[in-house]
């Protein structure tokens, strides 16, 4: 009994120092409970992400395991050929067929060599290669590469990886490529290129800046400025936001099978065309072209077989000189360097084939030659891209020529008007024209300008005065 009432006692002394708290300590408390609880949750939350990201990350690899990448086709073109142009709008322009060209045959790698060797301090400029600081690029060939690299870029990010340049000076006058990876803002794809914007997002995302009206979220932390790839989710009826994921530029082609552009490298001899090859174990077929070499129509269909291919041009003087300039390469016959030796067109006939016409010509040349291993998917994507002439909004003849709709519309009231009122009124020939007797002669008439000739601006000028011509003498 007496261990009873103790614990009676005890008992009360809580419910009272329990009524002595004040209200602010017990919501306090609440607090703190209510927070760990949100805690807790998140967690969950945060635990379940990680888990479906895993999952996602397993099928990606799986699917990238069982589709592997489509075979390259690289190019090389030598810098010298923009001191062959007579003008700085005719180098800017060379650079531009050198980018059609590369774009048209589907060329994922363009290389920019230098043929000379070690130029003057005037002709040099800083390469913008961070690995080697001490390496020098002559001018012609950095001019090339800027250009080159602006071209392939999305009109919507150039402003923010090309700034004002004396080398992009007449960048206005070139073709644009309009490859599919060059999208408008009306057009629905699930990839797109885009930049990463300084706008602040939680944390662990980023927004980027992919040329529609607003960015979209990605779930990752990177640095404002970098370029990416993003591939679009699709949207969800629970929030407004434009959500996607980053991939590798390699993904688009691999899994839709469309063009996405091209890259650029700057080798500062032939050699470290070689050497430096961005793909795990170089370049499996290399091919070299010459007028020196064997005739191209001599090589079967389909029996040049690659996974990495290497195109190397020459420039004035040739492919030989470039070997002479490369103090590095021990060879004397330029033709030991590569797989095959070639001449794309055999009987020219011109004494000079140009550089950016032997582009279009070899490669025109090679198509029914090459065997890859991994070709592009076959998928239909008229539905998916924007054609060419999908340069804006969609609009009709008819908007475009509102005048001409107005008068045709005003032809066609009249007419049934005059259904109508066929029986009830008869016309009178001594009334004067009205609106309502506009003929389509008249229409037509007021919608092109007649310039009439010197003669009769003349004569309506005399009448206009009377006939008197005194205050023209």
């Amino acid at each position: 009994m007496p261990a009873i009432a103790a614990a009676d006692t005890t008992h009360k002394k809580d419910k009272t120092l329990e009524s002595k708290k004040s209200w602010k300590a017990i919501n306090a408390e609440r607090k703190v409970i209510k927070q760990q609880r949100k805690q807790e949750k998140l967690l969950k939350e945060l635990q379940k992400a990680e888990e479906a990201k895993k999952s996602e990350d397993l099928n990606v690899a799986k699917k990238s395991k069982t589709i592997p990448n489509p075979s390259t086709v690289s190019i090389a073109v030598p810098g010298s050929i923009l001191e062959n142009a007579q003008s700085p709008e005719l180098r800017s322009y060379v650079a531009g067929q050198i980018a059609r060209a590369a774009c048209i045959f589907r060329v994922n790698e363009v290389i920019v060599f230098d043929d000379v060797g070690v130029a003057t301090a005037r002709e040099t400029k800083r390469s913008y290669d961070e690995d080697n600081v001490n390496g020098t690029v002559r001018r012609s060939s950095l001019q090339l590469a800027r250009i080159l690299q602006y071209l392939e870029c999305p009109q919507y990010l150039r402003k923010f990886f090309f700034p004002l340049h004396n080398d992009l000076k007449f960048s206005g006058l070139l073709n644009p490529l309009d490859t599919p990876h060059h999208l408008r803002q009306q057009s629905k794809f699930q990839y797109r290129e885009g930049v990463i914007s300084e706008k602040q997002a939680k944390e662990g995302h980023s927004y980027v800046n992919v040329g529609l009206l607003n960015d979209v979220l990605v779930d990752k932390a990177i640095e404002a400025g970098v370029r990416v790839t993003v591939k679009m989710s699709a949207p969800s009826e629970q929030t407004k936001k434009l959500r996607g994921t980053l991939v590798s530029p390699d993904e688009p082609r691999r899994e839709t099978g469309v063009y996405w552009g091209y890259q650029v490298r700057i080798a500062h001899s032939l050699s470290e065309i070689f050497t430096k090859s961005p793909y795990e174990g170089g370049y499996d077929l290399t091919l070299g072209t010459s007028d020196r070499g064997a005739n191209v129509h001599q090589i079967p269909s389909k029996s040049l077989q690659y996974n990495h291919m290497l195109i190397v041009f020459g420039g004035l003087q040739g492919l030989e000189a470039a070997l002479i300039a490369d103090e590095k390469l021990k060879v004397d016959d330029p033709e030991l360097l590569f797989d095959h030796y070639v001449n794309v067109l055999p009987k020219q006939g011109s004494r000079t084939i140009r550089t950016e016409e032997a582009l279009l010509i070899a490669l025109a040349a090679l198509q029914d030659k090459l065997q890859p291993e991994n070709a592009d998917l076959e998928t239909d994507l008229i539905d998916l891209l924007p054609r060419s002439e999908d340069t804006g909004i969609a609009m009709t003849r008819d908007n475009l020529v509102s005048h001409k709709k107005k008068n045709r519309r005003i032809v066609e009231t009249i007419e049934a008007v005059d259904a109508v009122e066929k029986t009830e009124r008869r016309p009178n020939p001594f009334a004067q024209k009205t609106a309502e007797d506009v003929t389509d002669k008249d229409i037509t008439e007021d919608d092109f300008e007649i310039v009439s000739t010197a003669h009769d601006v003349t004569h309506k000028k005399a009448n206009s005065i009377g006939g008197d011509l005194s205050r023209f003498e």
